[in-house]
């Protein structure tokens, strides 16, 4: 019923540049909370950056000043730019979103995730 459609992953360089894409879809009456969490192997996922329906931000130590979330309410999507890869960087980026469908209460959802890989 409700889509979270992730787009922009893939291989890049040390110190180089993504930008990864989220976009919700379906019966949405209203989103609130949107952010990135990111999954390594052997490790549990872990928030990247949030950001609230009144576009306040948080973000995790490590990627602080290199990434920048945002979101376009009229389009339903969130964004993350990512500035100066590292190669600790890579990981399973999964798309989040606090949301209210029709004739429901609010809920959490998730996306399947998008992969980035950071390598030379």
């Amino acid at each position: 019923q409700v889509q979270l459609v992730e787009s922009g992953g893939g291989l890049v360089q040390p110190g180089g540049s993504l930008r990864l894409s989220c976009a919700a879809s379906g019966p949405i009456v209203s989103i609130n909370d949107m952010g990135w969490y990111r999954q390594t192997p052997g490790n549990q996922r872990g928030l990247v950056a949030l950001i609230s329906g009144s576009g306040n931000t948080n973000y995790a130590d490590s990627v602080k000043g290199r990434f920048t979330i945002s979101r376009d309410n009229t389009k339903k999507t969130i964004y993350l730019q990512m500035d100066s890869l590292k190669i600790e960087d890579t990981a399973v980026y999964v798309c989040y979103a606090n949301i209210k469908l029709v004739f429901q209460r609010r809920d959490d959802y998730w996306g399947q995730g998008t992969q980035v890989t950071v390598s030379s």
